[in-house]
């Protein structure tokens, strides 16, 4: 029965992420090249979801603690984000770009934390790794990354949106085999934020999500660009995801034995170092080679971070109320993060160049670093002290 549940989980982050890596990887290149944005229209297209992203995750959190049923709004919002998606096939005008960007994110928003809290109760429950049910997700992002972009060659780029409808309406589909929540959620919202908040590990640790995870999700906008600009065509665009997030499955497995033997923060801080120095040298303008070669180094940082970063929220936060601290994570990063790595990525990309993107990107994330390394004083001033009273 385990095992079942197990693969039904693994197929549906499959499809769930081939529907995201078939079109977040393009679809900065559908506007430049299909539609031909200004980099500032760009940026702020792609930043108004992750507005709408940082407003309504935590809603949806709380809605699952509420209602109790995740994965009914589960279910709900990968049908409509599915269908909202092929609203862009229509869609020319900047305006009508920038509303589809936001009503799509509206239902998006809900998806990764809600399967994040479920996965992560489910292998915690029966003492497994979350790192290898989330590898298929890399798995299914490099697959469709790369698949699409050959396809894109062939055909065009509006097959992306199709590909993201078939997909998340296949995951819509797996939903029901997903294992129940378990009770988990709980009523007493206002009193669930108050104890997150009132856990200072828990706040800086968001903050560090924020400067760490945002460039990443900057970096999944803008590296198309970045390739571009360095003589790469559609079809490297997609290898380049490929060998990128094909390279997170297998240290997304090998996390939960690093973190049993490193700890949370430890692995978490090498992998957003590795982020650090990868931004520095997109920075330099190396040989688009190099750059195809270097995208190996985001398996390390993403494939670690993902697992360790969401582990920890978990650990540190009171059991009634996981699916609210998921949510408030998710929206550090993919939310609030996400839009101001991207917006201001525009902006930089108009004024400057792609280097300059990539400057900042890399300093946020030593930012987030030193964050991390004060985290990681904090717990050991804890455990010192803890044993004191031991004694």
């Amino acid at each position: 029965m385990k095992n079942r549940t197990t693969r039904h989980l693994s197929i549906y982050y499959f499809f769930v992420f081939c529907g995201i890596g078939g079109v977040f990887p393009l679809l900065s290149v559908y506007f430049d090249q299909e539609l031909h944005l200004s980099g500032t229209e760009i940026g702020t297209i792609m930043s108004i979801g992750p507005v709408i992203t940082l407003l309504l995750q935590p809603i949806w959190g709380l809605i699952c603690d509420y209602t109790r049923k995740p994965k009914t709004v589960l279910t709900a919002t990968l049908i409509l984000t599915g269908l909202v998606g092929m609203l862009y096939l229509l869609a020319n005008d900047y305006l009508w770009l920038l509303f589809i960007a936001g009503f799509l994110a509206v239902f998006q928003s809900a998806i990764i934390p809600i399967s994040d809290s479920i996965s992560v109760s489910y292998t915690q429950k029966i003492r497994a790794d979350y790192g290898s049910i989330r590898l298929w997700g890399a798995l299914g992002f490099a697959f469709s990354a790369f698949f699409m972009g050959k396809i894109s060659e062939w055909t065009g780029l509006k097959v992306i949106f199709i590909c993201l409808a078939f997909s998340l309406l296949t995951g819509a589909l797996l939903v029901r085999k997903m294992p129940d929540s378990g009770g988990e959620f709980q009523v007493d919202l206002r009193s669930g934020l108050r104890d997150l908040m009132k856990i200072p590990k828990f706040v800086l640790f968001i903050f560090a999500t924020f400067l760490i995870f945002g460039p990443v999700q900057g970096n999944n906008v803008y590296f198309g660009l970045l390739i571009g600009q360095l003589g790469g065509s559609i079809v490297g665009i997609g290898a380049a995801f490929l060998v990128a997030a094909g390279t997170e499955a297998p240290f997304m497995r090998l996390c939960g034995p690093w973190i049993r033997k490193r700890g949370f923060l430890l692995v978490t801080l090498l992998a957003a170092l590795v982020s650090c120095l990868r931004w520095f040298f997109y920075f330099l303008e190396p040989d688009v080679m190099l750059v195809y070669v270097s995208t190996i180094a985001q398996g390390f940082s993403v494939g670690l971070f993902i697992p360790a970063a969401l582990s920890y929220v978990k650990h540190i936060s009171p059991d009634e109320v996981t699916a609210t601290a998921v949510s408030l994570y998710s929206a550090a990063g993919t939310g609030l993060g996400n839009w101001f790595c991207v917006f201001f990525g525009g902006l930089l990309l108009d004024a400057f160049n792609i280097s300059a993107v990539y400057l900042f990107y890399g300093v946020m994330t030593f930012a987030g670093v030193c964050l991390l390394g004060v985290i990681m004083k904090m717990e050991k001033r804890e455990t010192i002290v803890g044993r004191a009273e031991a004694l």
